[in-house]
């Protein structure tokens, strides 16, 4: 019961929220094209996978690319793309196939398109980028957690539980690689990429 809570009060609040930011988004050519691009690669990155003796498998940096797109190129337009990669996920890397349709919103759309919200906090020093890359990750990382309790209990290993086994499982798997992920990022230059993009964006626009 207390879980059904959770993961119902998350899902409302979460896509409610998207929603409402996402409200009036437009695409040009020049997005749509960017935008492709940037899902393409996640998915790629999403296919290749480290296995973990937990039974766990972590992935190549797939969040880097989109959120790479919420920090230099649009938030909302990162969120969407993410909607989009966690449907592509499905029919293109092996083990994303929901074994129930109400996984889709816990799990698939939620853990690509958190990574939209990167820029949140601002994007003008580390110290913002890092607070956003943290919410990204408690996001993903709570819809990963809720996902593995409701639909993947029978998993669990002798004696450890739904939430203990879920916690373990997603924590030994997201954890390294969201460190690493912010590690790449941070090491990026973020403020001259920036800057590049906003001047194409003037050039494309005149």
């Amino acid at each position: 019961m207390i879980t059904a809570l959770l993961t119902g009060v998350f899902v409302i609040l979460y896509y409610g929220y998207s929603i409402y930011l996402l409200r009036g988004t437009r695409f040009e050519t020049r997005d749509l094209a960017v935008c492709g691009l940037i899902a393409a690669l996640t998915v790629i990155l999403e296919v290749f996978r480290l296995p973990l003796p937990t039974g766990a498998t972590v992935p190549l940096l797939s969040p880097v690319p989109i959120l790479l797109l919420s920090l230099l190129y649009d938030r909302r337009k990162a969120i969407m793309t993410g909607f989009v990669v966690g449907l592509l996920v499905i029919l293109f890397v092996p083990g994303w196939a929901p074994v129930h349709w109400a996984q889709l919103f816990v799990e698939h759309l939620v853990c690509f398109s958190c990574y939209g919200y990167a820029s949140s906090f601002g994007t003008e020093n580390r110290l913002q980028v890092t607070c956003g890359l943290i919410l990204t990750y408690i996001l993903s990382i709570y819809g990963h957690t809720m996902s593995g309790v409701i639909f993947f209990s029978q998993n669990a290993w002798s004696g450890w539980g739904a939430w203990g086994y879920s916690i373990v499982y997603n924590f030994t798997e997201y954890i390294p690689l969201f460190i690493i992920c912010t590690v790449v990022v941070l090491l990026m230059p973020l403020k001259q990429l920036r800057k590049a993009v906003r001047n194409e964006n003037y050039t494309t626009a005149v």
